[in-house]
């Protein structure tokens, strides 16, 4: 099939028109720096959409193949295949130039990274597009974006699921019938730029142990070392600093690169230095002992508190909860919100306290007299984010949902002043939407939706401080949660998405608990950064792996230069189980007009269960000092 055909609607696809490398990898793991590819395949398509070359193999990565249930791959049946390196180069050359395309591309695109820098090459890929980002965008009426459900709706024939070449066939499909999608809703393709990474960068090393007691507070002046203290070290040091460093894990201590209000105490031998460190424990009133008495107190420090106890003793004090919860909190949160979150609805369980996945609403064909908007999602253009903000927010309590881009799942558009001017709107009444006035939402009349774009299962409409319990189903392995923020594409700045994981003091147990651009994985691989395009990035959490000193995970955004919120207008947030999984939850947040950073969600725990918190608290500040209220020092 052609990308230029008639079927496309389109006399030219422009911008649609690449040379596409489609890739599909089966591997013996979810963690490319630690688990091998076991089968690769690559299919080449022109600008025409016409397929232009294609190679399968099967590889023999020399360790266990891992889960065999999933993908078939024995021992036995990889045996005799080629290693990685010995197809590198034939596989370099299929992808020399063209874009990279994958089902959830970060994962192929980073499993091939690692592979390249294990046979000492380059991998010579500079963008890449992942199908799964492309489809949330489009926005198909489909209740997940799995491979096969995709393949279902477009008329993709799937024959062999987790078969890397039968995968790559039909993702070939799904490619050239989202492109027209694409192309019929006037999208801009979600390319994300690849540029060349240190081989240092994909060399495996082993995490950091997390320190298993809480902090105690800070040093008592005279007073003995506790297990959990947090200790940084700066300046010149007598002994080593791997040593001390060393010495002090050893025996229970917490090691920080960076100095916060929560640091116990600051070991320097030159305390009038002036470095960063010396100066913020001067600032914070940090007590600063040298290295002698630091060695000395090091030979009897005393027991602590393990984060276990503490979470034992959390959910034993917690109100009992035999069943999950879904409702909105009662006022807006705040950083350091710790608040009990107030009772609603009540869903089913399988047993007392065993919380199963939560029903999702049924689409209603009409809206109800109270939610007459129920089942909707409505795009608002135009007006000053003010106007825009309180017209989204007036949709979400008629029991909407507000979208922030043009989709296939947009059935409503309310213009505000100057909206009509907007790019969109040709595009609009071509797709023959409704469009309404501001004052359609005082009292709004829907028809009746097509059944085309119905869903079996419409996500949770949270609003600003809306809570919802996350299912952690029993059986293994549990989905990780993705929670991915969305906004209008923009220009001339870019927007970050990172995570806080916080313990009991809302502060980061260590540093590599704080995940960005820079950093966008922690050390065990249990919180992940991930980027599915210039206008949207997603947290994964594994949460049932999480240690028991992560209380709380605080999804946040930030903007690059003097550029604030109110310029971006509204940044959607959604949870799915897994990154192809359904959302269960979905919220349109809008800060103020001013704010550079932007606390998006809270997902926390409450006894054995947690729940995220849609927040939407914007500040004036940048992320430096957004960091530094967690504990991070990015600075150091």
């Amino acid at each position: 099939m052609s990308l230029a055909s008639t079927s496309f609607d389109v006399p030219d696809m422009g911008e649609y028109a690449h040379d596409w490398a489609l890739v599909d990898v089966e591997t013996s793991g979810l963690m490319a720096r630690r688990d091998r590819v076991l089968s690769v395949a690559v299919i080449t398509i022109g600008p025409d959409g016409e397929q232009t070359g294609e190679f399968s193999t099967l590889l023999n990565p020399g360790c266990d193949p891992g889960p065999v249930e999933v993908h078939g791959l024995t021992i036995e049946r990889l045996q005799g295949a080629p290693s990685f390196d010995q197809v590198a180069g034939r596989i370099g050359a299929m992808l020399q130039d063209r874009v990279l395309v994958a089902h959830n591309a970060q994962f192929d695109y980073d499993f091939l990274a690692y592979e390249f820098a294990r046979a000492r090459m380059w991998l010579p890929v500079s963008q890449r597009l992942c199908t799964l980002a492309l489809n949330r965008q489009v926005d198909p009426p489909t209740d997940d974006m799995k491979l096969g459900t995709l393949a279902a709706h477009y008329g993709v024939p799937q024959q062999r699921a987790h078969d890397a070449l039968d995968d790559t066939r039909v993702l070939a499909g799904i490619l050239r019938a989202s492109l027209r999608e694409a192309a019929r809703l006037d999208l801009p393709l979600p390319l994300v730029t690849c540029p060349p990474r240190a081989e240092s960068q994909f060399t495996p090393q082993p995490p950091k142990t997390p320190c298993a007691y809480r902090n105690p507070g800070r040093l008592v002046p005279g007073g003995p070392l506790q297990q959990g203290m947090k200790v940084a070290i700066t300046g010149e040091t007598a002994y080593a600093r791997a040593e001390l460093v060393g010495r002090a894990v050893a025996a229970g201590l917490n090691m920080m690169t960076s100095v916060s209000r929560h640091t116990s105490v600051l070991v320097t031998n030159e305390p009038a230095s002036g470095s960063a460190k010396a100066r913020r424990a001067l600032a914070e009133g940090v007590p600063v002992i040298d290295e002698h008495t630091f060695l000395r107190l090091l030979a009897d420090v005393r027991p602590g508190t393990t984060h276990e106890a503490t979470a034992v003793a959390v959910a034993r004090a917690a109100e009992p909860e035999a069943e999950p919860v879904v409702g909105p909190v009662e006022s807006a949160p705040t950083t350091t919100s710790t608040a009990s979150v107030p009772q609603a609805a009540a869903l089913p369980t399988a047993s007392p306290g065993v919380p199963v996945p939560a029903p999702r609403r049924p689409v209603p064909s009409v809206g109800t007299l109270d939610k007459p908007l129920a089942g909707r999602r409505v795009l608002v253009l135009g007006g000053v984010h003010a106007d825009a903000a309180a017209a989204r927010t007036r949709i979400v309590e008629l029991g909407g949902s507000a979208a922030i881009n043009l989709s296939a799942g947009v059935t409503d558009v309310v213009l505000l002043e100057g909206g009509q001017g907007d790019r969109r709107m040709s595009r609009i009444t071509t797709l023959e939407l409704p469009v309404h006035d501001v004052h359609w939402l005082t009292a709004p009349t829907a028809t009746a939706l097509a059944a085309a774009t119905l869903r079996t299962q419409e996500p949770h409409v949270l609003p600003r401080g809306g809570v919802i319990d996350l299912p952690m189903p029993h059986a293994r392995p549990t989905p990780e949660w993705y929670v991915t923020a969305g906004w209008a594409p923009q220009s001339g700045f870019e927007i970050d998405v990172v995570a806080f994981l916080l313990d009991e003091d809302e502060q980061v147990t260590f540093d590599e608990d704080f995940i960005f651009y820079g950093a966008p994985e922690s050390p065990a691989g249990t919180v992940r950064l991930l980027t599915g395009g210039p206008a949207e990035q997603t947290i994964a959490l594994d949460l049932a792996s999480l240690p028991p000193a992560t209380r709380k995970v605080v999804v946040a955004a930030a903007i690059d230069g003097t550029a604030t919120f109110g310029t971006v207008g509204a940044i959607q947030i959604g949870a799915a189980p897994g990154s192809n999984g359904a959302p269960l939850a979905r919220s349109t947040l809008d800060a103020a007009t001013t704010e550079r950073t932007m606390l998006l969600a809270e997902i926390y725990r409450r006894g054995p269960i947690w729940r995220l918190r849609a927040v939407g608290q914007g500040y004036d500040h940048g992320l430096d000092a957004l960091a530094r209220g967690y504990g991070v020092d990015i600075a150091e």
